[in-house]
């Protein structure tokens, strides 16, 4: 059988948008008390209205305006419903009051608000779809062909193979890809702009030093990587064996968690120099918040 519990915390679900901290306040006031509401000061001055017409102002200095989630001792408020029975009250707390319970509030919070009208429903969809206005995208593609060589690197990764990518640097395709993308997401440019294949200085270099390049000109801006997302199109190497070993690196360079990096394989179905075996091509889309949006 299930046990009663101690507390218990009631809840109008027609408020949908209550926080943890709400609630740990709630629970935490149960520790000394029988029974806690949520509740915020009125701030409106308050009228009363007879026939349309002000009557008198209403002192606003003891009124506060109930929220939920309420919290009890189960038994005691359980004890309290059962003997009031056929009362009409507006909220738990009304009962806990009637049954000659203490009642003490805490801070209530303005977002866990209460959804009755349409401009209130329309406030809760504003809430679940926020202004999307410093949000920003950015596209990138890079493709290498195969070259003699024993390895290949790939998202920062070095993996054995029996050919080589070829590039001006250490051609790692997948990193070129997303640093297009970040560049693109904050309108920065491209790869060459700040990396010229037609500079010896740098031949033959570590493509993660592009990437970080890339990362300090995101943050410089202002902005904050919120997801990367890469394909790598090739019949091989195969992307599955070493997916989660790219997708480490990519957090570690980038210094994000790896749950904001995506990679993935796909090939063409024999078709284009991929499909040949020829090389590799990576495409990645990088999302992007800017503060000033």
């Amino acid at each position: 059988t299930i046990e009663d519990p101690d507390i218990v915390l009631i809840h109008d679900g027609v408020r949908p948008f209550v926080g943890l901290d709400l609630i740990n306040r709630t629970l935490n006031a149960l520790d000394k008390v029988s029974a806690v509401v949520p509740a915020l000061p009125v701030v409106d001055t308050l009228k009363k209205v007879e026939g349309g017409k002000i009557n008198k102002t209403v002192p606003r200095n003891d009124l506060w305006r109930v929220q939920t989630p309420q919290g009890f001792h189960f038994k005691d408020i359980l004890a309290a419903h059962r003997s009031l029975i056929g009362l009409d009250l507006t909220d738990d707390a009304a009962v806990a009051e009637c049954a000659g319970l203490e009642v003490t509030i805490v801070e209530g919070a303005e977002e866990n608000f209460k959804i009755t009208s349409p401009d209130d429903l329309a406030r809760a969809r504003r809430n679940l779809h926020p202004n999307l206005s410093g949000i920003r995208v950015g596209s990138g593609f890079d493709v290498h062909r195969f070259g003699p060589g024993d390895h290949l690197m790939l998202c920062g990764i070095r993996v054995p193979f029996e050919a080589t990518l070829i590039g001006h640097s250490d051609g790692d395709v997948g990193i070129h890809a997303v640093v297009d993308a970040l560049l693109g997401a904050i309108g920065a440019g491209d790869i060459g702009h700040y990396f010229s294949s037609t500079e010896d200085r740098w031949k033959g270099t570590d493509s993660e030093m592009f990437l970080s390049k890339a990362v300090e000109l995101v943050r410089n801006r202002g902005g904050n990587i919120i997801h990367v997302d890469v394909t790598l199109i090739c019949n091989r190497p195969k992307i599955s064996d070493i997916r989660a070993a790219m997708i480490q690196r990519m957090a570690e360079i980038m210094t994000v968690s790896v749950a904001q990096i995506n990679v993935k394989g796909t090939t063409t179905d024999g078709l284009g120099f991929t499909g040949r075996g020829e090389g590799v091509a990576a495409q990645a889309v990088a999302t992007v918040s800017i503060a000033d949006g």
